[in-house]
């Protein structure tokens, strides 16, 4: 089995795929999982099991929650909020689901765009650099300062040894 190989039956692949035909610039991602996204934010996807899962507003989710049947989304031990689980008749039945398709497209859409991957990377590499300019500034200021130090160190430790030299010579001399 390919490591990228979609473990979703296919023809729950093909009624998901149906149903993001229904709204145009709509596409069908992933490669293991199959999900739908709008400016960063997924709004669609289908379990390993195939059932459908949709991200709607509060509203819309207990409307469909009450009439139809949906359960709130539970994957991997984890509630995902905003997103409800319908059943699986219902995603057979493409005319009733494409309004509800609509809608949770709609809601991501109005939603704040988020950035890029590839903006959040530049982003953390530029306050990667930042912090590392500073800290080499840091460093570089530390080393001075111990340079200047140590010559000031340096130069009273000759002076000190010059005149004791010194004193030796005139002690001597005195004998």
């Amino acid at each position: 089995m390919a490591k990228d190989e979609c473990l979703i039956p296919e023809a729950k692949q093909e009624l998901y795929r149906k149903l993001i035909a229904t709204r145009p610039g709509v596409e069908c991602k992933g490669a293991k999982s199959r999900y739908t996204s709008q400016n960063g934010h997924m709004f669609s996807f289908l379990t390993q099991e195939g059932k459908l899962a949709l991200r709607l507003p509060e509203e819309a989710r207990e409307t469909l929650t009450q009439n139809d049947g949906a359960r709130p989304c539970i994957q991997y031990g984890t509630l995902m909020k905003e997103y409800v689980l319908l059943p699986e008749a219902l995603l057979e039945r493409t005319a009733d689901l494409a309004p509800w398709f609509q809608k949770s497209h709609e809601y991501v859409s109005s939603l704040k765009p988020k950035p890029t991957s590839r903006k959040k990377k530049t982003a953390k590499k530029t306050a990667k650099r930042k912090v590392k300019k500073k800290t080499k500034k840091a460093a570089k200021g530390k080393v001075k300062k111990a340079a200047a130090t140590k010559k000031k160190a340096g130069a009273k430790t000759k002076k000190a040894v010059k005149k004791a030299a010194g004193q030796k010579k005139a002690a001597k001399k005195k004998r």
